[in-house]
């Protein structure tokens, strides 16, 4: 049986605002110099669910896909130390988009050209753009049904049955393979590799592979128009109340709060 996990190489969602730079023409945001990328966090509880996977069944390949235009290799051979059995990435600058549709259908001629898939595992959303559209354009254009946020699962045969998370509770799904699943945070976080297993990763090469190599679709007009693109700008005000004893600060604290319109007293006047 054969697990395709999609992996999404992206800014670290952990750099400083500060940091980032818009390019105002491309309408995108620029890596930081100073903090290398990642992969998404969401993606590599995918990765964890297919590792996981393969200690029940023993008999599970494993391999890790991605789509970009600039991959930091090294970031990316974390795949490989933890335990995937290849790690395939499509390299091209038209890559460099939030066109979900696109993406998304170029991830199928991939999976396509690797053999096909028992199982497809990606995570919930990407922490760059947060759309959470890819997985169910992938599942449409393979034409496999999709079980989204996933916080378990297994396979049962010829199914694949998760836990699914919902906003007041969880819910039981099945769905025949080959099936795409989505694996939300809930999960649990990627394993940490052991030192030999990183080792042995900085000696393997990924495959890489040209948009020409797996027959990707050609790109049409975006469904969406990105206008205008800016990080957002939060400022801070802060205010000291001070009194001569505690008892008069407190009561300055509630007549500014009052005034403010922060608090009500009961009834409704403020």
């Amino acid at each position: 049986m054969r697990a395709v996990v999609c992996l999404k190489q992206v800014i670290d969602p952990l750099t400083p605002a500060s940091s980032l730079v818009v390019d105002e023409d491309a309408t995108k945001i620029l890596t930081a110099t100073n903090s290398p990328p990642v992969v998404n966090g969401f993606d590599e509880q995918a990765l964890e669910a297919a590792l996981r996977l393969r200690e029940k069944m023993g008999d599970l390949e494993i391999i890790a896909l991605s789509l970009g235009d600039d991959f930091n290799v090294e970031v990316m051979k974390r795949a490989l130390a933890v335990g995937a059995d290849e790690l395939v990435l499509v390299q091209d600058a038209s890559l460099d988009t939030w066109d979900s549709r696109y993406v998304g259908a170029t991830l199928a001629a991939a999976v396509r050209y690797l053999g096909g898939a028992d199982l497809v595992l990606c995570g919930r959303q990407a922490s760059d753009w947060d759309n959470g559209l890819v997985p169910l354009v992938l599942a449409e254009e393979l034409d496999m049904p999709c079980l989204t946020l996933a916080k378990k699962l297994e396979i049962d045969g010829s199914h694949v049955r998760v836990e699914r998370v919902l906003a007041d509770g969880t819910q039981l799904m099945s769905a025949p393979l080959p099936a795409v699943v989505t694996v939300t945070s809930e999960f649990g976080e990627l394993r940490y590799p052991t030192l030999p297993a990183r080792l042995a990763a900085t000696r393997r090469r990924p495959r890489q592979l040209r948009l020409a190599d797996i027959a990707a679709p050609q790109r049409r007009t975006p469904p969406l128009d990105i206008r205008e693109l800016t990080i957002p700008v939060t400022s801070r005000r802060c205010q000291l109340v001070e009194g001569p004893d505690d008892i008069a600060a407190g009561a300055r604290l509630a007549e500014v709060l009052l005034e403010s319109g922060l608090v009500r007293v009961a009834g409704g006047r403020s």
